[in-house]
């Protein structure tokens, strides 16, 4: 007797994720929200494919024998190594560089699609998962990126969540002429005190210094190495950091802040050129988010550090207000969804000449989990299709008709194909479908030239008041009977008050 052959274990891979229907049709709808804002401001689609050259990626160069330091690589026919995306920046990069000639400049776009990390999956961290970036590529001054913050407002009112966000925004250039001025020029300390700085919300100013200066030891006694800097350096760095606190009677977002911290700024970067061009375009873009009325909405934060090694000019953040449990059962303020900045060396990578850029980039199940928590994702399970019960295995060209003509009306239908001859078991199918109605010719119903229609969802509602089952099948509830040639209209009528 031969062996059975074993059965392959169904397992999603780690860092993944199935979609179910209202899962779909609730993505989809934040979506076209989405979607509508950014084509309001101007901004056009475009798509590029999910693999690109490796070396297109930037800083995940082919220089291993298998390149996927982050990235998942594989190689085509002629060698060439390829990779999935790892965000829609790079591809958007190689697009714009490689149509040069025939696009607009400034080249407004937005991409929405997923991308893909090749690293360790945790909670809420994923090696698939979607983003939706709009850019302007070509745009040189604050305008565009003042734009994007105000944008970025829109799409947070747009989704319901006015008065639980801010878009917090800060330039990289001024923080260049503070750690300049502090005598911070390594690019290795540089980059540890720029991590210092964006554990503020975590750690707050004394944690900060602790970063700053030898390290932290944290309350399970692990140890964090810190930057190593003296008092004297640590001192302008905090002062920085604390350059944006409203002073007491001063509402945090408003003209007044904004004025004060922009002054404050001015007065921590000493003599560097880069400094002083960082606090001229923040008061730029300032000076236009006041004009169109975001302020308070967009609010000055010179805390925001963002993309340690990727951004050269100003930088933003969407960050929702409202509290949330976390695994600790701890109130914690839910955070970041999205962000961007000004990008000026990306696309001189394929180009000689300076190609400045700005765009934005919203984390797509972040948001919709935030939208879910607030009650605003705006979908629910889909309806399902108008099932026509097959009550006789030889009538179904009968059957068939029906479901042509529903169809042919836009009513999305579909016969029961199972092999069931079970009315119940029929019906028990359509309620996992989430039908709204299923439809009943039996031998009966064929000879008196009627159909009886039953209304799933009125049917519910009237079952859950009765408690006796004979009661039920006399009532038969949410059922009723038309002539079968008046079948499509009275569908028809039915799913229009459903």
């Amino acid at each position: 007797m031969s062996e059975k052959p074993k059965l392959i274990t169904p397992r999603l891979p780690r860092g993944f994720e199935d979609r179910t229907p209202g899962d779909i049709a609730a993505i989809g709808a934040m979506i076209d929200k989405i979607r509508t804002v950014y084509e309001r401001y101007g901004f056009d689609p475009v798509e590029t494919p999910f693999f690109e050259y490796t070396e297109t990626l930037g800083k995940f160069l082919p220089d291993t024998d298998r390149p996927n330091a982050g990235v998942f690589s594989l190689q085509d026919d002629d060698e060439q190594w390829m990779s999935l995306r790892y965000d829609l920046t790079a591809p958007l990069a190689r697009y714009f560089a490689e149509n040069f000639e025939t696009l607009p400049k400034p080249y407004r776009s937005y991409r929405q699609g997923y991308v893909f990390r090749n690293e360790k999956p945790g909670p809420g961290r994923f090696r698939q998962f979607m983003q939706f970036d709009a850019d302007s590529v070509g745009a040189t001054g604050p305008e565009a990126d003042a734009e994007m913050c105000m944008m970025m407002a829109d799409v947070m009112d747009t989704l319901g969540l006015a008065g639980q966000y801010v878009v917090r925004v800060n330039n990289r250039k001024v923080l260049d002429g503070v750690l300049a001025t502090a005598g911070i020029i390594g690019d290795e300390q540089k980059l540890t005190v720029l991590r210092a700085i964006d554990k503020l919300d975590k750690f707050g100013p004394e944690g900060v210094r602790l970063l700053l200066g030898a390290g932290r030891k944290d309350e399970s006694g692990d140890f964090t190495k810190g930057a190593g800097l003296t008092d004297a350096q640590i001192e302008p760095i905090l002062a920085y950091v604390d350059s944006g606190t409203p002073a007491p009677g001063v509402e945090k977002g408003s003209n007044a802040h904004v004025v004060a911290t922009i002054n404050n700024l001015a007065g921590l970067i000493g003599g560097s050129e880069t400094g002083l061009a960082g606090v001229q375009e923040l008061a730029a873009i300032f000076g236009l988010v006041s004009a169109a009325g975001f302020g308070g909405r967009v609010i000055l934060d010179p805390s925001v550090v963002r993309g340690l090694e990727y951004y050269t000019g100003p930088v933003f953040e969407i960050e929702l207000t409202f509290t949330v449990r976390n695994e600790k059962g701890q109130d914690v303020v839910f955070g970041s969804v999205g962000g961007g900045g000004r990008y000026d060396g990306l696309v001189s990578r394929f180009r000689r000449e300076p190609v400045p850029a700005t765009g934005i980039s919203i984390g797509v199940s972040r948001l919709a989990n935030a939208l879910k928590l607030t009650g605003n994702l705006g979908a629910t399970e889909p309806a399902g299709p108008v099932v026509v019960l097959v009550m006789d295995k030889d009538q179904t060209p009968r059957y068939q008709t029906m479901v042509s003509e529903l169809r042919k009306a836009g009513i999305r239908a579909e016969m029961f194909l199972g092999s069931s001859k079970n009315f119940g078991k029929q019906v028990a199918y359509a309620d996992k479908r989430n039908s709204p109605a299923v439809i009943i010719e039996g031998s009966q119903e064929r000879e008196q030239g009627i159909v009886q229609i039953k209304d799933l969802v009125a049917g519910k509602q009237a079952a859950a008041a009765i408690t006796d089952n004979a009661e039920w099948k006399a009532a038969r509830p949410g059922q009723f009977e038309v002539k079968r040639e008046e079948l499509v209209a009275a569908v028809q009528k039915l799913l229009s008050e459903q």
